[in-house]
């Protein structure tokens, strides 16, 4: 096990520096090793971290890792930061909830699903870096296309969209609870 140590201690270097998550791919290129051994090294990690002791975890976004603080000391660093978390509003929600489940999407379809205009929480949103402009749709005006970002996964700990939860089945749980409040 010893002579992993110097590799295990080179990929969390790596995975703790690195500003965007890191793909077996490129930390296989970087540590010149192959890419089994990588995802032995970051399974090795994974369990490292899941000691209640250590605030850090490892964070599958998109295919890639990034090293990441838990959730329970979230407070912590808001301290050291001194900025106090900024929720984001409920017209926020929606509009990300609507650019999450459909995109990409346009401004003009966001409204249209709401029923009222989008364009301070939309600008919120891309201010925030949950969600970017990625191209533009064919047709008259050719209005901007949304789609959500990595940060998007991070701020919500999602490892992909795959992840989030299926529309319909939160709306038969829904009225399922509606059901059994009206009994």
């Amino acid at each position: 096990m010893l002579f992993r140590e110097p590799e295990t201690a080179a990929l969390e270097a790596l995975l703790f520096v690195a500003k965007n998550p890191l793909t077996i791919e490129l930390l296989a290129e970087i540590l010149e090793l192959d890419g089994l051994k990588v995802e032995e090294l970051l399974h090795e990690l994974k369990k490292r971290y899941t000691v209640d002791s250590c605030g850090l975890k490892l964070l599958e976004i998109n295919g890639g890792y990034k090293l990441g603080t838990k959730p329970e000391v979230a407070r912590y660093i808001e301290i050291l930061y001194k900025q106090p978390s900024q929720a984001l509003s409920n017209a926020a929600l929606e509009v990300l909830s609507i650019i999450a489940y459909k995109q990409p999407v346009t401004r003009g379809e966001v409204d249209f699903i709401r029923g009222v205009q989008s364009d301070r929480a939309l600008a919120t949103l891309v201010e925030k870096g949950l969600v970017k402009d990625v191209g533009r749709k064919d047709g008259p005006g050719r209005p901007i296309l949304y789609a959500t970002t990595e940060q998007f996964l991070l701020h919500f700990g999602l490892r992909s969209l795959e992840d989030m939860p299926n529309l319909l089945e939160v709306d038969l749980v829904h009225e399922d609870e509606v059901a059994s409040t009206i009994e």
